[in-house]
């Protein structure tokens, strides 16, 4: 786990400028990382935030916390996302292969070749997040939304923030291989999460003053004795490392106050795992309870230095 006291290490400068349009209060950001099904826990999280009044500016999400991020933009209730987030892991994921991938990859000359290539047949899955987004756009969400991507060809991270939502979505959650790119703007698009999966910094180019940021650790491997172990537990190891280096990283060189929000799981979870949801959805409900004193605390001293100069000019 990230250890909360390293990573909300901070400068002295931290608790100064930005805030909202009016200064009253400072401009609070939430990000959702990458994390496949955990991505969940983001649920229990935005459960808390609404139920304390704690106010959200402005959202990211990256790859999973795409679909989630998007829900909260459009004003849905925690319980209503769960819903949704059902009814997607239970008709929605795919389950069939794409045949017509597969022969184009066996047989190029006699199928054609196209970089639009990938395992699943993913049409369950984006007909079920096109019912649950409702062709929304991100020009009328009720909340600033912002979702990563990743550019196939060139590799750069790819911010998508207008025009229709639920395409966006399915361009974040691209895995390859698994999933076909996905199109937008000529751009031939993959998941998110390989560029940049915890996306603190558009949070921080957006101009917020507090940023929650729900992240997820890998799972280790008890079985090196195997190749696919092996590779596992050094690719665990290796994708930990950048997450809690991200949330140093940000804290210490930036004017914005970062809270990671990481989820403890006592078990592993994987893409089928949906029985697990409501155990997902309560691990993010009691994280972010952990964090709602240093996030109130926090709050209060932002709020408090932009009302300051307010009252220095009333004199």
């Amino acid at each position: 786990m990230v250890n909360a006291s390293v990573a909300r290490v901070s400068s002295g400068a931290a608790l100064t400028g930005g805030g909202t349009a009016d200064g009253a209060r400072p401009r609070v950001g939430l990000v959702v990382g990458a994390g496949g099904l955990k991505c969940a826990a983001s649920i229990g999280l935005w459960k808390v935030l609404r139920r304390e009044g704690i106010p959200v500016d402005l959202l990211v999400g990256c790859s999973g916390g795409s679909l989630y991020t998007a829900c909260m933009a459009l004003g849905y209730e925690a319980d209503h996302i769960a819903e949704l987030t059902a009814r997607l892991w239970s008709t929605g994921l795919p389950r069939r292969l794409h045949y017509r991938s597969l022969l184009r990859a066996a047989f190029p000359r006699l199928f054609g070749r196209r970089r639009r290539i990938g395992l699943l047949d993913d049409s369950p899955f984006v007909r079920t997040v096109a019912e649950g987004i409702q062709n929304a756009t991100f020009e009328r969400l009720a909340v600033p939304l912002y979702l990563m991507a990743t550019d196939l060809e060139t590799g750069q991270r790819v911010t998508l923030s207008t025009g229709n939502v639920a395409e966006a979505v399915r361009a974040s959650v691209a895995i390859p291989v698994w999933f076909r790119p996905w199109v937008i703007d000529g751009r031939l698009l993959i998941d998110g999460g390989l560029s940049d999966p915890m996306p603190v910094s558009v949070a921080i180019r957006e101009g917020c003053d507090v940023i929650i940021a729900m992240g997820f650790e890998q799972p280790g491997h008890d079985n090196f004795g195997s190749l696919l172990g092996l590779i596992g537990q050094v690719t665990a190891i290796s994708m930990n490392n950048l997450l809690r280096s991200t949330f140093a990283f940000y804290n210490l060189a930036h004017h914005a106050e970062v809270v990671p929000i990481i989820p403890p799981f006592d078990r592993r979870v994987s893409l089928r795992d949906t029985h697990l949801l409501p155990y997902i959805i309560e691990r993010g409900e009691a994280a972010a309870e952990a964090e709602l004193p240093y996030l109130r605390r926090l709050l209060g001293a932002r709020a408090a230095v932009a009302a300051a100069p307010a009252a220095e000019g009333s004199r």
